[in-house]
């Protein structure tokens, strides 16, 4: 019995690897379907590759600066327990290498390949696992001093800090210090758009993340023992509540529509174990409002060109998702408890603190040492045939 319980243990968490995975399809996807067509390949190479480097320095340094475990032994000692410690790492790192490509849907169509690929070594090794180890690991007894504070532990179930408002709050600084594209804002005052370049493809990216995220979120149990229905269905509620904020409070429009349910899922990694569905449906819809104002007000009026909208969707989502988690799941509005509004603020705070700090450091660091944008030139022509030297779609671009 404790063999098939290693083997099912080790199955399970494997198949939520495969699944957040796939979830960098969707990353993929949804900026490719919002960037101009002449940056479409720039997007899908960035997200592979991101994806890459984080595998090779979260196995390296990563995994041990969060879990103080590493890897340098023999294969036998790792196949031990079904290789249960290498499927986890596996599922872990995907999580890890959500930052990046949370970060490249914001600095999307003038930042340089190589600088920000650098900038991912940097926060994948260090700068996420250290608040990693913090919240999932118990480093540094802060866990401990929040619990001695407020009566509980900084809960965040599946990510909204850790992983989605990192990556929001990390992508801020690198937003302003990368600067708005080209002619985005003009100096009479007008906001020139750039729309989607594909709706199709946006949404394919949001649907693939949608699906995916049933991995992040439920096998974060990490043990099917401790798989549980009700985060399912919270993640269900939190989605649709989410996509239909964001289509009354968007107007219909099929950019906002598709981001709802991502805003929602986002909100409610953080307490989805714990909230009642009814409790989850309104966090996702509070979510899909907050991004659809966020995501217009830093557009239109304070003029950050982050170009997908992930510091308001990971970034602010994230963070409302951990403060939600300490009011919603509270059992006096029909969550099971255990949780205390005031651990949520103080570790939601540490978090985005951290990450903005973290952000301003390395990209400030990398903008002066190496440069963080293309230049005036190639950022016209765009970054597949400045970078890559091929287009989208190059056999329809070929002069007969």
């Amino acid at each position: 019995m404790e063999a098939l319980k290693q083997g099912s243990d080790a199955l399970f968490i494997l198949l939520g690897g495969i699944m957040v995975l796939a979830m960098h399809a969707g990353f993929a996807f949804l900026e490719l379907g919002t960037v101009r067509k002449k940056n479409q390949v720039n997007a899908l190479v960035k997200i592979l590759v991101d994806f890459s480097v984080s595998t090779v320095v979260y196995f390296v340094v990563g995994y041990s600066v969060a879990y103080g475990t590493h890897f340098f032994v023999g294969a036998e000692q790792l196949a031990a327990k079904n290789g249960y410690e290498l499927v986890k790492f596996f599922f872990l790192l995907t999580f890890a290498a959500a930052i990046p490509a949370i970060i490249s849907g914001g600095i999307a169509e003038r930042a340089r390949f190589y600088p920000q690929l650098v900038a991912t070594a940097v926060i994948v090794g260090l700068v996420y696992p250290f608040f990693e180890g913090i919240v999932w690991n118990q480093h540094f007894g802060v866990q401990a001093w929040i619990k001695t504070v407020t009566g509980e532990e900084f809960h965040d179930f599946a990510g909204s800090v850790v992983v989605h408002a990192m990556g929001g709050w990390l992508a801020l600084p690198a937003v302003i210090l990368l600067g708005a594209r080209s002619n985005r804002y003009r100096k009479d005052g007008a906001v020139s758009a750039h729309p989607p370049s594909n709706i199709p493809f946006l949404a394919l990216g949001a649907w693939i993340l949608t699906v995916g995220w049933f991995g992040f979120n439920v096998m974060s149990a990490q043990t099917i023992d401790k798989i549980s229905g009700l985060v399912a269905v919270n993640s269900l509620m939190a989605m649709v509540g989410g996509t239909v904020a964001a289509l009354a409070a968007g107007k219909n429009d099929p950019g906002f529509v598709h981001n709802g349910p991502l805003a929602g899922l986002v909100a409610v990694c953080a307490g989805s174990d714990l909230m009642h569905p009814l409790g989850a449906l309104v966090v996702g819809g509070v979510a899909g409002a907050l991004f659809v104002m966020m995501f217009t007000l830093t557009q239109n009026k304070w003029k950050i060109d982050d170009v997908l909208g992930v510091w308001p969707l990971h970034g602010l989502c994230g963070a409302w998702g951990g403060v939600a988690a300490g009011i919603f799941g509270l059992k006096a509005l029909g969550g099971l408890g255990g949780v205390s509004l005031a651990a949520q603020v103080i570790g939601t705070g540490m978090g985005v603190a951290w990450a903005l700090v973290s952000g301003f450091a390395i990209y400030g660091l990398i903008k002066a040492f190496f440069g963080l944008r293309l230049s005036q030139e190639e950022e016209f022509e765009g970054a597949d045939l400045s970078i890559h030297r091929i287009g989208a779609t190059p056999d329809r671009e070929v002069n007969w």
